[in-house]
């Protein structure tokens, strides 16, 4: 039972989570510490990440803070170089970051489409890409990128967040089979809603949130905390048999979409 139990745990690994500032990645950031990973924390805005670092310390855990634009393929190659150097090697990396911006397909604007796509999409690629080759020339780790419901569901108003987050989830694929031989896992964590930054302008509205909340089997938001634990299974030995894998968060949204109960059905 204590070697089944262990393996769920990330004791002696080295992880580096992207987004870790708030919301998603920085519960993804606390549980990996929490599991007894070191804990990269990488993030755009460096007071929040230095935040989440404390947290991490304050409990017993072991993190340092880091600055970080997904958008810049030499910078993301560089930090991650960096930890591996430091630490020796580099077993787990999760990118969460992400924007959308709710518009119709038509009134998009182009700096628009090419905001959500640099960030979502082209972000992705280059984490997939630097940590790729870090992972295979070590022989081994866990990559997790994130997707979204929306990669297989939309709405009016979600078509570019929605075809980044399925491009996303044939990146993870597409990587999972070129990476799988050197021993690299790659996989794509798709969350469904979330109390998170991203989403306080839906939280804010009553009737949105409740209808969204309607939405799921479970009647309910996630917790970000939520999505951290499916995340940290992928990261651990425990999934040593899961690649090219997309794992649906989702509080059962995709399983009901379009949802009618029929009379007598109840």
């Amino acid at each position: 039972m204590k070697e089944s139990l262990s393996l769920f745990s990330l004791e002696n690994k080295i992880a580096a989570v992207i987004g870790a500032g708030n919301g998603i990645g920085e519960a993804v950031a606390i549980s990996c510490a929490a599991q007894g990973a070191f804990v990269a924390c990488l993030d755009r805005d460096l007071s929040a990440v230095q935040k989440t670092v404390e947290g991490i310390r304050s409990e017993g855990g072991v993190a340092k803070a880091g600055v970080l634009d997904v958008r810049d393929f030499q910078a993301v190659k560089s930090s991650l170089e960096t930890i591996c150097e430091a630490q020796g090697r580099l077993d787990i990396v999760v990118s969460t970051p992400g924007v959308n911006i709710r518009k119709p397909l038509c009134a998009y604007e182009e700096e628009e489409f090419y905001k959500v796509i640099d960030l979502n999409l082209k972000g992705a690629f280059n984490v997939l890409k630097a940590a790729g080759k870090i992972m295979a020339a070590q022989g081994g780790g866990s990559i997790i990128l994130f997707s979204s419901i929306r990669s297989q569901v939309v709405e009016p108003g979600q078509g570019v967040y929605a075809a980044t987050k399925a491009g996303i989830v044939q990146m993870a694929r597409t990587a999972a089979a070129e990476l799988g031989a050197s021993g690299v896992r790659v996989n794509a964590v798709a969350p469904g809603v979330v109390e998170t930054p991203l989403t306080q302008p839906i939280i804010n509205d009553k009737d949105w949130y409740a209808a969204y909340a309607a939405g799921c089997i479970l009647n309910r938001w996630a917790r970000p905390e939520e999505i951290a634990a499916p995340t940290v299974f992928l990261a651990s030995d425990a999934a040593s048999y899961i690649t090219g894998s997309v794992l649906f968060v989702d509080g059962g949204w995709t399983a009901i979409d379009g949802r009618f109960d029929p009379p007598g059905m109840k």
